[in-house]
């Protein structure tokens, strides 16, 4: 996938996120269906678990999309 802008990461954070429980904050397991529906090309379930832990720097189990737009603008170089 090319380059995405902020408002094009901030559209798929938030289709995922809005699935259940906080709408600002992505579970494992939704970060797993987006990155593997919306970025087919970043590494799969074998690698899903360390990307889950890079993003959620707090430790609070769920990932931020300030989170997760700094883990992704790496992925995505």
């Amino acid at each position: 996938m090319a380059k995405t802008s902020t408002e094009e990461l901030r559209k798929v954070f938030a289709k995922y996120a809005s699935k259940g429980g906080d709408p600002n904050q992505l579970s494992q397991c939704e970060l797993k269906e987006l990155i593997e529906k919306e970025f087919p090309n970043v590494p799969k379930a074998s690698t899903i678990d360390a990307v889950f832990k890079e993003m959620d720097k707090n430790n609070d189990g769920e990932v931020s999309f300030e989170e997760f737009e700094a883990v992704m603008a790496k992925l995505m170089g």
